[in-house]
């Protein structure tokens, strides 16, 4: 990837993490960590990967993206946003009870969500089954399924996986954001799911590793991701909770935490926007 085409994306990425903020303090609550850490992988997979059409957002042939860490929704609501899904101003309507933006992502209000998402370890497992359906219908379109760390923790993963690797499901993409924390702590306090890549590789996966937060290295991971036929792949991608904003950064309490007024100007700041 030449560096203007870095310059570029590093400046959408940016935005989005501006989005996440805004909506979070709007909202006075949400989940700003771990939104922050995918930031970069939602810009890659909507300004550069996916074969999507903001115009045509319910298109047969497009990709799909589920996000099953749906509490992350202020990364997901940003991206499609600076997408051009719906305006950016809106944004600030996250979690008011009249906004079609709900604390998670929700199919059937949200223009661009292409799954309800929230109770962890389900998006992985409809994304599985979406890329069996794409496979029955003969069609080419790709499924990419964003989860987090401590999600992997829970046992509907791993049967995803065990099914997406019984069917060879060559189609289906999974993200791993691999931040090291969780809600209650990090992973080794609470109950470490690590090694992943030995697991993976156990349910017959191709396994890719790379930064969250590198261009050039998403860029890699994904083609090969693409390229791989016979087995699913998954794209274990080491990212920093809260990335961006220097007091957010590799901290936990950041989770599910919205900044005060104070913490907003902070973040703004850290961000380029002040």
């Amino acid at each position: 990837m030449d560096k203007q085409r870095q310059t570029e994306l590093a400046e959408i990425a940016r935005k989005i993490r501006v989005g996440i903020v805004e909506a979070v303090h709007s909202a006075s609550s949400g989940h700003p960590g771990g939104s922050l850490s995918i930031a970069d992988i939602l810009t890659y997979l909507y300004f550069e990967e996916m074969n999507i059409d903001p115009e045509k957002p319910d298109d047969p042939a497009r990709d799909r993206l589920v996000l099953s860490k749906g509490h992350c929704a202020p990364g997901l609501y940003s991206a499609l946003a600076n997408r051009g899904y719906f305006p950016v101003e809106d944004l600030k309507t996250f979690r008011k009870t009249s906004s079609y933006l709900q604390g998670h992502p929700d199919m059937k209000h949200t223009p661009g969500v292409d799954m309800t998402s929230g109770s962890l370890g389900q998006g992985v497992s409809v994304a599985a089954g979406m890329a069996l359906a794409a496979k029955i219908d003969q069609a080419d379109r790709r499924i990419y399924a964003i989860m987090g760390d401590g999600e992997s923790e829970e046992g509907q993963v791993w049967e995803a996986a065990m099914f997406a690797g019984h069917y060879k499901l060559d189609n289906l993409c999974f993200i791993l954001d691999l931040n090291g924390l969780q809600i209650d702590g990090s992973l080794d306090q609470v109950c470490d799911p690590r090694p992943h890549d030995e697991k993976f590789r156990a349910f017959g996966w191709n396994v890719i590793e790379c930064s969250a937060h590198d261009f050039n290295q998403l860029e890699k991971a994904f083609a090969a991701a693409r390229a791989y036929k016979g087995k699913p792949s998954v794209i274990i991608a080491h990212s920093t909770k809260g990335k961006g904003v220097s007091f957010m950064e590799n901290s936990c309490d950041w989770h599910g935490k919205a900044p005060n007024d104070e913490e907003f100007e902070i973040a703004m700041r850290d961000l380029g926007e002040r």
